[in-house]
């Protein structure tokens, strides 16, 4: 175990790189689990593997080839207008096929087909950081436009229609967003890494957290925390960089879900939620409850001045 590694300047780029990713995919992921696509980070990832390593077997980078199929993909889905999580599940067929057949006929082989799919962190260089940079400052510009659009059509899928709003825009702009960022994490942290990040951090947060913001600071906060400690797992133990990161999101849907199963409450509750609780509770007390003085006060009231409140 050789920890000094943690602090060799060769691996700042990737720790840095990691750390963006980390931190964007488990805010998409919020998202594409209020619209019940979560399955999109597993299809596009899989288009995202084909495109890039079609990419790298005519000389082209993963970071540039990736992001063309991921949004292809996108694209396909909406203008198909297809919802839900069938159009990825076909992604996923098209893209797992692809890779292994661009792999088995061209130079490259089905070592780095395996290297794409499984995530090998430690090999990401400039250009990832680059896209990744790249894919933080699209979603820090998009982000609260497109989570107000998402969930108004989410609980008032009537509403776009009825006032005849262009809502192909916003649900056009938000698959690209997804597909960039897979196709980036999936260069990064490997394919499964990428989807796990988009999964297990929002489904944590989506049962501990007492609130849409809660749950996207949760989101994010266990996304980057767990690439962390997979990061400093993997290179002081020399193990492959994806399945411990993978392992370790795991690890930590255990720790949250077992106590929320147990007790049937979430794990964190906000004072607003506990007053409001207060409050519903005083509520359904029987009217005899109510303090003599209240009583006493409306008892004595001038008719006049009921009267007066009546009229």
């Amino acid at each position: 175990m050789d920890l000094e590694l943690l602090f060799d300047p060769l691996f700042r780029v990737p720790l840095i790189a990691g750390v963006l990713v980390s931190l964007i995919l488990p805010l998409l992921g919020t998202l594409l689990r209020l619209r019940d696509e979560w399955l999109a980070a597993l299809g596009l990832a899989h288009l995202a593997a084909a495109a890039g390593l079609a990419g790298l077997a005519i000389g082209v980078p993963v970071v540039l080839g990736a992001p063309v199929g991921a949004a292809l993909g996108a694209v396909a889905k909406v203008m198909l207008g297809s919802r839900g999580n069938t159009a990825y599940a076909l992604m996923i067929l098209l893209g797992w096929s692809t890779t292994f057949l661009v792999a088995a006929n061209s130079a490259l082989g089905s070592a780095l087909s395996h290297t794409l799919v499984d995530g090998q962190l430690y090999f990401a260089d400039w250009s990832h950081l680059t896209g990744a940079l790249l894919l933080l400052t699209a979603v820090l510009a998009s982000f609260r436009w497109l989570e107000r659009r998402l969930i108004r059509a989410q609980f008032f899928p009537q509403y776009e229609a009825a006032n005849r709003l262009p809502a192909w825009r916003w649900h056009l702009t938000f698959d690209l967003l997804v597909a960039l960022g897979m196709a980036i994490g999936t260069a990064t942290v490997g394919l499964m890494g990428a989807f796990a990040l988009v999964f297990v951090p929002p489904w944590i947060a989506f049962r501990a957290a007492p609130g849409w913001r809660f749950a996207l600071a949760i989101s994010a906060m266990v996304g980057v925390l767990s690439y962390l400690v997979a990061f400093v797992i993997a290179l002081a133990l020399d193990q492959p960089f994806g399945p411990v990161l993978v392992a370790t999101l795991l690890i930590s849907a255990v720790a949250f879900a077992v106590p929320w199963q147990l007790t049937g409450h979430r794990l964190l509750a906000s004072a607003n939620n506990r007053a409001e609780a207060k409050r519903n509770a005083r509520a359904d007390a029987p009217i005899e409850s109510a303090p003599r003085s209240t009583l006493s006060i409306a008892a004595s009231k001038p008719h006049s001045t009921v009267s007066r409140d009546v009229n």
